[in-house]
């Protein structure tokens, strides 16, 4: 699956003339914890989220930089901080530059980008212009919907095949000291392992395997955790 076929297409979108508090009032009327803010021609310019707002002087909530901390700022950061923190427009207040996908971009790209850089959100843009938003709400609605749908019950071959395949790929996994049995959708496993997090890991990823009815293991320890 890509961006694109998660992506909310109707998104809720500012210019960057928009003042604080119509951002504001505005994600809290639609629920939304972050937007994007385009230019007239739907460029996307960049993001204010809860995140861009809590730190402000209205609220008591700013404080300047003291301390260590201001040590490693320079003047034009501080300066910049300043501004973030006070600013009347989000342009002035929102993160930039954007961090962008197209409709082609891998989900799993999409999480790495999610977990590198902090964010709950990542505007679509296609042909330059804003298409729709990627977030962590609809990857969840994703596995929901994926776990609904019911799969054909894989064969007993299958299923040894698949968890196999895990063997061979994850790090954690023994593959040589491991072997497997599947009848009629009982998986049988033996051999060592070395710690208690491998066993565990082992057991969940043979239950979690579609088709799987029961998981009996017979894995002693190599080592000691």
């Amino acid at each position: 699956m890509n961006a694109g076929d998660l992506m909310v297409r109707d998104v809720v979108s500012v210019g960057p003339e928009t003042s604080v508090r119509e951002v504001a009032s505005l994600m809290l009327e639609r629920r939304i914890s972050g937007l994007p803010v385009v230019d007239s021609e739907r460029r996307v310019l960049g993001i204010v989220s809860e995140s861009d707002l809590i730190r402000r002087p209205e609220i008591g909530t700013y404080e300047s930089p003291s301390g260590w901390l201001s040590l490693f700022l320079s003047q034009d950061d501080s300066a910049r901080d300043f501004v973030r923190t006070h600013g009347l427009l989000a342009s002035e207040v929102m993160s930039q530059p954007a961090i962008c996908v197209s409709p082609a971009t891998p989900l799993a790209d999409v999480v790495r980008l999610f977990e590198r850089h902090r964010v709950k959100r990542l505007p679509v843009v296609e042909c330059g212009q804003l298409a729709g938003l990627v977030t962590r709400a609809e990857l969840l609605r994703a596995l929901v919907a994926r776990q609904a749908i019911p799969a054909a019950a894989p064969g007993d071959q299958e299923i040894r095949d698949r968890i196999e395949e895990i063997l061979r790929s994850e790090a954690w996994a023994p593959s040589t000291v491991v072997s497997v049995q599947v009848t009629a959708g009982v998986v049988q496993i033996w051999g060592a392992v070395n710690s208690r997090a491998q066993r565990e890991a082992l057991v969940l990823a043979v239950r979690s395997t579609p088709g799987v009815k029961e998981v009996q293991q017979y894995l002693g320890r190599i080592g000691r955790d």
